[in-house]
């Protein structure tokens, strides 16, 4: 897995859909299957803009075929069915850190 940090130098919103993209392509050209994606969930606590637009944007890559998968982090668990279909797959994801974490600042991604 791949852990890809879209919060990192505080784009806007459109810098970092622009960042993931190229992240994307770049990790399938690779033959990667797994990205992880800090996107940060506001400094406020309450959320900000970015978590939100990212997950969106993976949402819509979904619809084009790029991805098969897109797990939020607070659902990367044992507890959840797409944890576990992510663990049949990639056993190797129990290892990471925020599994079981119900992390809202990131989201996992699984590449088409």
């Amino acid at each position: 897995m791949r852990t890809i940090n879209i919060e990192s130098g505080q784009p806007t919103v459109d810098e970092a859909r622009r960042r993931l993209l190229v992240e994307i392509d770049c990790a399938r050209k690779q033959g990667l299957r797994v990205l992880k994606v800090i996107h940060g969930w506001g400094s406020s606590g309450e959320g900000g803009k970015l978590g939100p637009a990212i997950r969106k944007s993976l949402r819509l890559r979904l619809k084009e075929g790029k991805a098969s998968l897109v797990v939020p982090g607070e659902r990367f668990s044992s507890d959840t069915l797409e944890g576990r279909h992510l663990l049949q797959r990639y056993p190797d994801l129990r290892r990471d850190r925020d599994f079981n974490r119900a992390n809202p600042g990131i989201t996992i991604v699984e590449l088409a």
